[in-house]
């Protein structure tokens, strides 16, 4: 974390995503937390995923992990994007090498009426969880974290991972009332997730809004933005950077931003001068290294870290971050000396 920093509040990590001075660019990585590190998997071992994130002192633990290992600006809340769905009552399953999988999914009308809602009560775990993070990290944000209602609507619908994501746009354009609805509940389900991270000490922020990219712009403005936008303003008056972050959503960046979203995350397709024009002055960037970069030789990651410093000069404030997930074979050292690297690069 930023050396200057006496609070969470004034991290590189939060003034960045304001558009603030910062003293070097802040640095996480979405899945910091998890398979590529070895401690993760000593821990998770015999532990069900939907069971690690509902369990304060893993979740504790497992945030801090990459903190404490790559000295990383941030730490980001350990949990899953369906676990929202799952506390209310959604009998959801994560299967190993598969994903989400949903025993009865939504293919109709009924189906979407019949779906429980999420109570705010539901989440002291939650709460216990963040609040100790908070406690432990001392002047490092901590991030909170959702799965945006368009993703969490495809895995009801599809009732698992998809590539094509057809029964779900096929919903979307024949039950416009009932798709309505269905975002509507996941975009309430969504707030109350955040809403709980935010009041326990979370400093900013993301929801992840992963298959946004599979829709045109039209349809995204049209069927979703409203959605997405109803989680962050669910907010209220709290005074937290929101970060909004979807993959293959080149086409959906200006759209992105106007969700809600102090800080659009980019992905690995758009460099960031060229998605700095398409966002606009406005807001800050979050990106955008290729995952795979990190898997291949020193020169070449230094090199494509440098790249991406480099173009996010066009931003108003920049978070680096990969264009998506760490991927389970990186090699943690790698993740370090990433890290350490865009420090030095960016240090005022």
């Amino acid at each position: 974390m930023s050396p200057a920093a006496a609070s969470p509040a004034d991290s590189d990590l939060v003034r960045a995503a304001r558009g603030l001075p910062v003293t070097r660019t802040p640095v996480w990585f979405m899945r910091q937390a998890g398979r590529s590190l070895p401690e993760y998997r000593a821990l998770r071992a015999g532990t069900a995923m939907l069971a690690a994130c509902q369990d304060p002192d893993l979740v504790t633990e497992i945030t801090l992990q990459p903190v404490r290992r790559h000295q990383v600006d941030a730490a980001i809340l350990f949990s899953d994007i369906v676990l929202p769905l799952v506390v209310a009552g959604v009998d959801i399953e994560i299967k190993p090498g598969i994903g989400p999988v949903v025993a009865n999914p939504v293919r109709t009308v009924a189906d979407v009426d019949a779906l429980p809602d999420l109570d705010a009560g539901q989440l002291a775990f939650l709460e216990t969880a963040v609040r100790a993070l908070v406690a432990e990290l001392g002047p490092t944000p901590l991030i909170g974290f959702a799965g945006a209602p368009f993703t969490l609507a495809t895995y009801l619908i599809e009732g698992g991972p998809s590539k094509e994501h057809a029964r779900t746009k096929a919903f979307m354009y024949a039950e416009p009332e009932a798709w309505g609805r269905l975002l509507e509940r996941l975009s309430l389900s969504a707030a109350t997730f955040l809403r709980a991270q935010v009041d326990a000490g979370a400093s900013a922020v993301q929801l992840f809004d992963s298959w946004a990219g599979v829709l045109s712009a039209a349809d995204y403005a049209e069927r979703v933005l409203p959605h997405s936008r109803a989680v962050f303003d669910g907010l209220g008056e709290r005074d937290v950077p929101r970060i909004h972050f979807g993959v293959g959503t080149g086409e959906l960046l200006p759209l992105i931003g106007d969700a809600g979203a102090d800080v659009v995350g980019v992905d690995w397709r758009v460099p960031l001068d060229e998605a700095a024009r398409r966002v606009g002055p406005g807001r800050s960037l979050q990106g955008n290294l290729d995952p795979a970069v990190l898997l291949a030789d020193r020169d070449t990651v230094e090199r494509e870290v440098r790249r991406v410093v480099q173009q996010a000069q066009a931003a108003r404030g920049h978070i680096f971050n990969l264009g998506h997930g760490v991927l389970p074979d990186t090699d943690p050292d790698v993740l370090t000396r990433v890290a350490a690297l865009v420090h030095e690069l960016t240090a005022r």
